[in-house]
C-alpha cells in the first residue's frame, strides 16, 4: 500500500544519524528512499525497516562527493512523484587542524558537505513548491556558529548549509514547503572515527546519543521550528544571536564607510 505521507529521501542513511531518521521516517508512515555508499550496509537496513514496519524501501548506492554519482541521484530523484520529504544529512567532518589537513580530503568533504545538498534540493523543490508541500531536512552542525571548535573547512561547510537554509526558509515562505536546519553538538556516531578523533576521547557529559538527536529534532519539526540545536539548554540564547542578526538587517549596505573608517582629519 503506497504511503499517504509519500516518501522521505534520506542520504547518508547506512548508519549513525541517517539510520535513526530512517528508522523513525518509517514508523511515521514514510515510504524511503536510502542513499549512500555502502550498497550491503543500505541492504541491511532496509530490509530492517522493511520487516519491522512494512514500507517500501529502495537504495540508491552512490557517492554523492563524485559529481557522476550525484547526478544519477539527482535524475532519480526527479523522476519519484511522490518524495514529499529530504533529509540532506550525508556528510563528512574534520576534527585536524587546518594547517594538518590533506586539502584533496578537504576538496571532498565541500563536495558533499555543500554542493550534494544544494543539487540534490534543487532537484525536488520545483515539485515541492507545484504541489504545495513538502519538507527540507539539512543537517549542519553547531560548528556553523562556533567554527573554532574543530576544522575550519568543516565548519565553513556548514556555515554554508546553515546560509543555504535560511534563504530557502525565505525564498519558500508561503508556499507550503517547510524548512529546518538542525545544528548537532557531539553526537555518538562513526563521525568522530572517520573525521580522525574517536568519540570515546570525547568528554561524555558533551555526547549526545543519535536517538535522542534525531528525536529532539523531530520534536522541533513537528512543532515548525526552523532551527533546531537539540544539545542548546538554553534556547534565549539562540534566539538572542539570531535577533542580533536580524538587527543588522537593512543596515549592512550603504553608500559611505561607518564613521569609526574615516581617517581622522
Amino acid at each position: 500500500m503506497a504511503s499517504t505521507k509519500g516518501t522521505a529521501v534520506v542520504t547518508g542513511a547506512s548508519s549513525g544519524i541517517g539510520t535513526i531518521y530512517a528508522d523513525r521516517l518509517a514508523a511515521r508512515g514514510y515510504d524511503l528512499i536510502l542513499v549512500a555508499r555502502s550498497t550491503d550496509k543500505l541492504m541491511r537496513v532496509a530490509d530492517r525497516i522493511t520487516t519491522k514496519t512494512g514500507r517500501q524501501v529502495e537504495v540508491l548506492p552512490a557517492d554523492l562527493a563524485d559529481p557522476a554519482d550525484l547526478a544519477r541521484v539527482e535524475a532519480f530523484l526527479k523522476s519519484v512523484p511522490d518524495i514529499t520529504l529530504l533529509v540532506n544529512n550525508a556528510g563528512l567532518g574534520g576534527a585536524l587542524a587546518l594547517v594538518d589537513s590533506d586539502v584533496e580530503q578537504m576538496t571532498q568533504l565541500i563536495a558533499l558537505n555543500v554542493t550534494a545538498p544544494m543539487r540534490l534540493t534543487y532537484a525536488v523543490v520545483p515539485r515541492f513548491i507545484a504541489h504545495g508541500k513538502g519538507t527540507i531536512i539539512n543537517i549542519a552542525s553547531v560548528v556553523a556558529i562556533n567554527p573554532e571548535l574543530l576544522n575550519g573547512v568543516y565548519g565553513g561547510s556548514k556555515a554554508f548549509v546553515v546560509a543555504f537554509s535560511q534563504n530557502l526558509r525565505h525564498e519558500l515562505e508561503g508556499t507550503g514547503v517547510a524548512v529546518q536546519v538542525v545544528l548537532p553538538g557531539a553526537t555518538k556516531t562513526d563521525f568522530w572515527a572517520i573525521a580522525g578523533r574517536p568519540v570515546e576521547e570525547l568528554p561524555s557529559e558533551i555526547v549526545m546519543s543519535g536517538e535522542d538527536l534525531v528525536d529532539a529534532a523531530l520534536v522541533g519539526l513537528d512543532r515548525g521550528e526552523f532551527a533546531t540545536i537539540p544539545s542548546l539548554q538554553n534556547g534565549a540564547l539562540y534566539d538572542a544571536y539570531e535577533s542580533a542578526r536580524q538587527a543588522m538587517a537593512g543596515k549592512l549596505s550603504t553608500a559611505e564607510p561607518a564613521a569609526r573608517y574615516r581617517a581622522a582629519a
